[in-house]
């Protein structure tokens, strides 16, 4: 059984249409017209334990409202949603157990209190037994390299002091999932690659499954073997990297080292992306034509002093595809 299952998940808001100038205000405030925005629709899809998934697409798509939903905060209109075989707003304090939820702009810590205070008093809201909240504490903090933060006010942290500590308080009372919504929303690189460290090493020791919501592609790639793309409120893709390579752009990328950096390649089947001094990189659809041929044609006619083959940035191949749809 998925540990996470979602079938025909459908919700809309109503928002009111102001009419324009004076008089447009005062009407509305007695008369008011409403907009249907669709967030999502009929959005279905199942996630396995220990599995990290990408759910990834443009703003507005509908993802931070998926995880509002999973984790009970928000009701739908219809469909089905279990986590761990419970319906999360039906049962918001069962699956709070289960879950933990960190949202990269909004944090779960008291503003004025030190962070172990805010840690005590998700212990006691959880109800964490002495024994496993120690351990628990001792382990994230050894992790997480929190010991010199645990007695500063919220408010005195850094955005990436203060991730930390959300991503740990999130993890106090042992959930089995993990619901991160842009984790890494303004971290500097060491911090980035601390936290992608953590969530890896914790879904390989722990068997946490993790949904993470992110714009950060380098996330999605350094984490998840499976992305799914919602747009509009409807899934694009569920598949691997490989296979969202293939579908929203199947090029590959050729990168050449010339003898002269005065020599100019041209293909007819080949795109120059840009060229620094005597490195040209070229995509080419292998479908069209195949690695060894295009190699072959551009070594018979260029002096090269070396040339390798790689794939496109997948931040490239996402914001191909936001290009594509109008976004």
């Amino acid at each position: 059984m998925a540990i996470i299952s979602v079938k025909h998940l459908w919700k809309q808001f109503h928002r009111a249409k102001k009419r324009p100038g004076f008089w447009g205000g005062i009407s509305s405030f007695f008369s008011r017209e409403y907009h249907i925005k669709k967030a999502l629709d009929h959005v279905s899809f199942d996630i396995q334990e220990g599995e990290i998934v990408g759910y990834i697409g443009p703003n507005g798509a509908g993802k931070s409202t998926t995880v509002k939903i999973l984790s009970g905060i928000l009701v739908p209109n219809g469909g089905e949603v279990k986590i761990l075989g419970k319906t999360p707003w039906e049962h918001r304090i069962d699956t709070a157990r289960d879950i933990g939820v960190v949202f990269g702009q909004r944090t779960q810590l008291w503003w004025d209190l030190p962070v172990i205070e805010s840690f005590e008093l998700l212990r006691d809201i959880y109800a964490i037994p002495s024994h496993n909240y120690r351990k628990n504490l001792e382990s994230l903090v050894q992790t997480l390299e929190l010991s010199k933060l645990l007695h500063v006010p919220v408010r005195q942290l850094s955005l990436g002091q203060r991730m930390r500590c959300d991503i740990a308080a999130s993890l106090l009372h042992s959930p089995k999932i993990l619901f991160l919504d842009e984790p890494t929303i303004g971290l500097d690189a060491v911090s980035k690659l601390a936290m992608r460290d953590f969530i890896r090493l914790l879904n390989k020791e722990n068997k946490v499954t993790v949904m993470l919501t992110t714009h950060d592609m380098d996330d999605i790639e350094s984490l998840c073997n499976r992305v799914i793309i919602l747009n509009e409120g409807h899934i694009f893709l569920d598949g691997t990297l490989a296979q969202l390579r293939n579908k929203i752009s199947p090029e590959r990328r050729l990168i050449v080292d010339l003898l002269n950096e005065n020599d100019s390649i041209t293909d007819p089947q080949a795109t120059i992306v840009k060229q620094e001094g005597h490195r040209v990189w070229l995509n080419f659809d292998p479908t069209s034509i195949s690695t060894p041929e295009l190699i072959t044609r551009i070594t018979t006619k260029h002096l090269i002093t070396d040339l390798f083959i790689e794939n496109p940035p997948i931040e490239e191949i996402i914001a191909r595809f936001y290009r594509d749809v109008n976004l």
